[in-house]
C-alpha cells in the first residue's frame, strides 16, 4: 500500500463574513425547530456551499454542487438505521455525511 503524503496548506484564504454566520445561527435553529429535523439536509447544504463559495485553497476555488432534495432520501435512511441500531449506526451515518458532502465538492480553477 503506498503511503500517502500530507502537505500543510498555509495560503488558504476565507471571505466569509460575520453577518452571514450571525444570521446563520438565527435563522438555522428556528428552521430546524419548525420542521423537526427535516430541514437538516437543507440547512447543512446551504452552509457547506457558502463556506465553498467563500474559500480559496491553495488558490483553488471551490463549488459544492450537492442538493438538499439529493441528501434528503440517504439522510432519512441514515437516520432511520440509526434508530433502529439504537445510535449504533450513526457513526457509519456522520462519515457517510462527510463522506456525500466531499463527494460534491469540486474545483473551480
Amino acid at each position: 500500500m503506498e503511503e500517502m503524503k500530507t502537505e500543510v496548506v498555509k495560503n488558504a484564504q476565507f471571505s466569509g463574513g460575520v453577518l452571514p454566520i450571525f444570521l446563520f445561527c438565527i435563522w438555522a435553529p428556528i428552521l430546524f425547530s419548525i420542521t423537526i429535523g427535516l430541514a437538516s439536509p437543507f440547512i447543512l447544504c446551504t452552509a457547506i456551499r457558502w463556506i465553498c463559495t467563500n474559500s480559496i485553497i491553495a488558490g483553488k476555488s471551490y463549488k459544492f454542487n450537492g442538493t438538499a432534495s439529493g441528501l434528503f432520501g440517504r439522510w432519512i435512511l441514515w437516520y432511520l438505521l440509526s434508530i433502529i441500531t439504537i445510535g449504533i449506526y450513526s457513526f457509519w451515518s456522520t462519515r457517510n455525511q462527510i463522506r456525500w458532502v466531499v463527494e460534491n465538492i469540486e474545483m473551480v480553477n
